[in-house]
């Protein structure tokens, strides 16, 4: 009889810990770090190895601001290695001394306070194509992706950049990302190979800011969209609403966002929301940009993903709805 209760203990145990492993996505909070800056005219007259050293002292001055808010993530601009102020034949020179040492020495600074870094360089592939990249560190300081820019402009590409092929998307630990770079916002065709795959993060490295076009990229895809630029730094919500920005007076903004939430439109959906809200109160985030028609579900709850919430309401999701009046319309049509 003590055996007996001693298993169904036991087997009570294991039943509480399926259920809490079942619900561990629930409330994913990132905290995102992003910079805007490029390392300025620099002292060449000591030579290449001296312009590296510069560089990465000067990219140790600017981590020092965001390091102590302990970001989970860090996104840094378009080419951020290569400094002003030097001729063509000069930067070339300047690669090949680099080499990888500013890669070295950001996988240093990611492993010892056990963050992700992305920051934007011009690289040499083993087979000697160019290329501008994206290069994603891990929180040991190892290279979980690089993301080619796959419309480098015309002028790039005369200079011998090679366009990228693919549109990937990387597996981090707090979600998956993907990387566009300052050209690349302007095609249909890329952003809509993202919003197939609807990553968590849209991680923009970039010398122009997009405008618009940020927000309907982060509609568009469902992601969060982080930017790093030498002006206006911006985190967007799925919905493409601002929710930090860096300023004309600091180029670098930290902010957390939460992952765990889902886009729903109103349509059908307002008593459901009601409801929504009733029960989990503070536990639950319904937010409204106005104007469009759709809110963002985002579960506060630390058992509960956005999800379950979803899913206990019966409440349609966004491009649920949107496939539904596509298919009501195909039929609608077929009956005329």
């Amino acid at each position: 009889m003590r055996k007996q209760r001693f298993y169904s203990y036991l087997i009570g145990i294991l039943f509480f810990y399926v259920i809490t492993l079942s619900n561990a996505e629930a409330a994913n909070y990132v905290k995102v770090a992003t910079i805007g800056s490029h390392p300025g005219i620099v002292d060449k007259s000591k030579g290449m190895q001296h312009v590296v050293d510069q560089v990465i002292e000067f990219w140790q001055g600017k981590l020092l601001l965001v390091l102590p808010d302990k970001p989970d993530l860090i996104v840094l601009s378009e080419v951020c290695d290569r400094p002003k102020g030097l001729t063509r034949e000069e930067q070339l020179e300047y690669y090949r001394v680099r080499k990888n040492q500013v890669l070295d020495f950001f996988a240093s600074v990611a492993k010892e306070n056990q963050c992700y870094i992305v920051f934007g360089t011009r690289r040499e592939q083993e087979n000697g194509i160019l290329r501008n990249s994206s290069i994603i560190l891990d929180r040991e300081g190892n290279v979980t992706g690089i993301y080619n820019k796959y419309f480098p402009t015309i002028g790039e590409m005369e200079r011998g950049i090679k366009a990228g092929r693919e549109a990937p998307v990387f597996q981090c630990d707090f979600g998956r990302v993907a990387c566009a770079i300052c050209f690349d916002l302007n095609f249909d065709e890329l952003r809509d190979a993202y919003a197939n795959k609807k990553p968590d993060i849209i991680l923009f490295s970039s010398m122009y800011h997009g405008g618009l076009v940020q927000a309907n990229w982060a509609y568009t895809c469902r992601s969060f969209f982080v930017s790093s630029i030498g002006v206006s730094s911006e985190i967007r919500n799925p919905l493409g609403d601002v929710v930090a920005t860096s300023t004309n007076y600091f180029n670098h903004v930290v902010t957390t966002i939460n992952l765990d939430s889902r886009l729903a439109h109103l349509d059908f959906n307002w008593d459901k929301l009601r409801a929504l809200k009733q029960k989990y109160g503070p536990l639950v985030t319904i937010y409204d940009p106005g104007r469009v028609g759709c809110v963002l579900i985002t579960s506060e709850h630390d058992s509960l993903s956005a999800e379950d919430m979803i899913k206990e309401f019966d409440i349609e999701l966004l491009d649920d709805y949107l496939n539904r009046s596509r298919s009501f319309r195909v039929n609608q049509l077929k009956q005329e």
